[in-house]
């Protein structure tokens, strides 16, 4: 028995009647030992535990059988990807990989790099920032070693190196060919030799690509970096920004959700690596991919070569033995289009210092007043007031609603019980029959009968309200009830609004999600009961009369019964122009645009119809969304400029919370 614990090379060279030396040539795998006396030698040591002792083997040897890897930052999971590829390659040759940072402190990596040489048979130098003077004189003295992403001219030092030049100019390609000219690059390190790479190839990309800007911003290689760096990158007025890594793109993108800057509605970001976390980032991130195991996998292959050259024939001297992996461009939602406002003609000078102004001024919030709610930029700014309903008439379907409602200049957007139609309110959820019960108010169109005022006027009970997003949403809960106090329908309504200064406009984002209870709701309007083109009965918008009024569509003036994803009403009060753009959003149950109910001349209202000219059903326990943006614009709009403000406004009210 051992006395130590463990079985000895003595107690095994006894087991197998052989020498002490015998079963150190067999463990240590030489041929020299007949294969009988070896098999023997191996079963001894099986059926005893043996496990030679890696140091004496070391010992005996002359090598430790362990390589080091040198990395400038383990944090980034970049190097920690290599490390895993060096080891996985590294396993079956019954090698270790011991791993050394330097922490970016360049003055530390050449000392580093020797001991960690010391302790190991062979190194592999990962992104060195030591000069390139530097380098020559430290690397001959690390030999044998492997170098990833670094060359140095003269030297013929093994090399796994990324063509970062190509991922910088497919990343400039993408982001030109989706219409953007002002471009930020968040940069690296100043002694990285990638990040010099990746600067030629957009010095190089101004040259391919006539009038392209790009502004380089200093920053680093970190989150912390990127995030520090996001409101320089915001002064300079870009569209797009590269960044150095993922790293720096994930600061960034966590600040400009800070600053509510949409992402990519108002600026696009891209990072490079591809890291495991750049598919997961809020929204996934567009980026450079890099096979970051493979680059470890392949510097373990060179570095083998280059240790079994001690012992057999060494390539020529001169030759330079060079891996170059090209990275792949993978698109995630990071990137998009250029901003609409930017198209609509804003300088870089004017988005810089108004889009993304951090002035309590530029943004809406909801706050409580008198039982009702106000939404407003700070206390003398209201732009609207959302009330509970609860003391209209009950002919009117009691409902809540906003009145008023102001553009930025303070214009009248909306009109509450006008002489034509006294049960119209503002804005608010008005459905023509439910089940029966009019949640319209007014007269109820009734076949063979005509309009008739009937006791069939349910109301919506608000049962609770909450401020959320920095008080960019108010959240309510509702029940909607019929004319004996039944529950029909409840529903949690989010309306979201932000201001867009850059377009001279604010928008509203309303998500309703209408649940039936355990019985299937249907939902009707006067022309599923009898009266053709009279499918009004939804999400409704009362504006006040102007001098004129005009609509506009992506296809035309035609609104009513339309299926248009947007529909635009330009009015005139006196000298003053308005806009109110209405963009309907896919939903559940909703997966298409409802048909627009509309009136331009007689009376200004408009909205779209959930039973145009059939009956909409909501099935038991299911539900139905009903989800629109409206913008409000103090200028007049032709159809193109109303489509690029649609997607501001659904970008913009998607980053603050809701749509």
């Amino acid at each position: 028995m051992s006395r130590s614990g463990g079985p000895t090379i003595d107690e095994v060279a006894t087991a197998a009647g052989v020498s002490r030396a015998t079963v150190s040539r067999v463990m240590n795998g030489r041929s020299s030992v007949a294969t009988d006396i070896a098999e023997r030698v191996r079963t001894a040591a099986q059926e005893l535990r043996y496990q030679p002792s890696r140091v004496a083997r070391s010992l005996s040897l002359g090598r430790t059988n362990s390589v080091a890897l040198v990395v400038p930052d383990l944090a980034n999971p970049m190097f920690q990807q290599i490390l895993r590829g060096t080891m996985a390659a590294a396993a079956p040759h019954d090698y270790r990989v011991l791993v050394a940072e330097t922490a970016e402190n360049t003055g530390d990596e050449a000392e580093v790099a020797l001991e960690a040489r010391q302790r190991c048979d062979a190194l592999v130098l990962a992104a060195p920032r030591t000069s390139e003077e530097a380098l020559r004189d430290l690397l001959p003295r690390l030999e044998p070693v492997v170098v990833i992403n670094r060359h140095v001219p003269g030297l013929t030092v093994p090399s796994v190196r990324v063509d970062y030049a190509a991922g910088v100019r497919s990343m400039v390609d993408h982001l030109v060919a989706l219409g953007h000219r002002e471009l930020a690059y968040a940069a690296g390190p100043r002694s990285s030799a990638s990040n010099a790479l990746r600067a030629r190839a957009l010095d190089d990309a101004r040259e391919r690509h006539p009038g392209l800007r790009v502004t380089t911003v200093p920053c680093g290689p970190t989150v912390d970096a990127g995030y520090r760096a996001a409101d320089r990158v915001l002064a300079t007025g870009a569209t797009g920004v590269i960044a150095f890594n993922d790293l720096v793109a994930f600061g960034l993108l966590a600040r400009l959700n800070e600053a509510g800057v949409a992402v990519p509605g108002d600026l696009s970001i891209a990072g490079f690596d591809d890291i495991e976390l750049a598919r997961y980032a809020t929204p996934s991130l567009t980026t450079a991919a890099v096979p970051q195991a493979d680059l470890g996998r392949r510097a373990w292959e060179l570095l083998h070569a280059r240790v079994l050259g001690a012992e057999r024939a060494r390539p020529a001297a001169g030759d330079e033995v060079a891996l170059h992996v090209t990275p792949g461009l993978v698109v995630r939602g990071s990137t998009g289009p250029v901003p609409p406002a930017r198209r609509l003609g804003v300088t870089s000078a004017d988005l810089a210092s108004r889009a993304h102004a951090r002035d309590e001024q530029v943004r809406a919030r909801w706050r409580e007043a008198d039982d009702d709610w106000v939404l407003g930029l700070g206390d003398d700014r209201p732009l609207g007031r959302y009330s509970r309903g609860a003391s209209m008439p009950g002919v009117h379907s009691p409902r809540p609603f906003l009145h008023p409602v102001h553009s930025l200049r303070g214009v009248a957007m909306t009109a509450k019980s006008p002489v034509d139609h006294r049960h119209h309110y503002g804005v608010s959820m008005a459905v023509a029959d439910v089940d029966g019960t009019s949640h319209w108010g007014g007269r109820t169109y009734v076949r063979d009968q005509g309009p008739t005022l009937l006791a069939n006027h349910g109301r919506q009970q608000v049962s609770g309200t909450v401020v959320t997003d920095d008080g960019a949403t108010l959240v309510q809960q509702l029940s909607w009830l019929d004319e004996r106090g039944g529950v029909q329908l409840t529903e949690e309504r989010r309306l979201t609004a932000v201001v867009l200064p850059e377009v001279d406009a604010w928008a509203l984002g309303w998500h309703g999600t209408l649940r039936a209870g355990d019985a299937d709701v249907e939902i009707g309007s006067p022309a599923t009961n009898g009266r053709p083109g009279a499918g009004y009965g939804g999400w409704f918008w009362r504006l006040p009369s102007g001098d004129e009024a005009r609509a506009v569509t992506p296809a035309g003036p035609d609104v009513h019964g339309s299926r248009h994803p947007w529909v635009a009403v330009t009015r005139r009060s006196g000298s003053a122009w308005t806009t109110l753009v209405l963009a309907q959003r896919p939903g559940v149950g909703s997966p298409e645009p409802s048909p627009w109910f509309a009136r331009v001349t007689d009376y200004v209202g408009l909205g779209p119809a959930l039973a145009w000219d059939t009956v909409r059903r909501v099935r038991a326990g299911s539900a139905l969304d009903v989800r629109l943006v409206a913008t409000v614009v103090d200028r007049r709009l032709d159809a193109d400029e109303a489509q690029q403000v649609v997607d501001l406004a659904v970008a913009r009210v998607g980053a603050a919370g809701a749509a």
